[in-house]
């Protein structure tokens, strides 16, 4: 993970945060089965990635190529900018992630969710407990009182 966001990187930040676009809620630097995504949309389960000359080179091409097939396995598609047509036609950037969530709303993938937390349940919500106000409990009726022996300060 990197701690300074690329010239690019920042640009494309300015139109995904605060659910600019479409409502969607995306995250910076998500990880992923191993991966580390520059962005990614749990509700769409997309990833985008700003992708730098070594992108570009036989190497770079091949891990990419692997990359996104195995996040596409887990349900997570994968779209990619050169951080050149970031810096220079990000409305055009803006329009392809735009349609690309559009056809997801309509077409959500059926695979499971691969991010953080799979398969558990999520917690209860808690109440805040507040002074002066009755809470009924949920493990015994209304105005049923405890045996003295559970009382606190037990037997006397």
């Amino acid at each position: 993970m990197r701690k300074n966001q690329t010239d690019a990187e920042k640009k494309l930040w300015k139109i995904l945060q605060d659910r600019q676009l479409n409502n969607a809620k995306f995250r910076r630097q998500f990880s992923i089965c191993g991966y580390i995504l520059d962005f990614y949309c749990p509700q769409y389960k997309l990833g985008i990635e700003a992708d730098g000359g070594q992108h570009f080179e036989n190497k770079g091409e091949l891990k990419d190529k692997a990359r996104t097939e195995k996040l596409l396995q887990k349900g997570v598609k994968i779209i990619r900018f050169s951080n050149l047509e970031i810096l220079k036609n990000i409305e055009g950037v803006y329009e392809k992630i735009y349609e690309m969530l559009e056809n997801l709303k309509v077409n959500p993938s059926p695979q499971p969710s691969p991010h953080r937390g799979e398969g558990v349940k999520a917690p209860q919500p808690f109440r805040l407990r507040r002074k002066g106000v009755k809470q009924s409990s949920p493990h015994r009726g209304e105005g049923v009182k405890a045996p003295q022996s559970f009382r606190r300060g037990g037997r006397k």
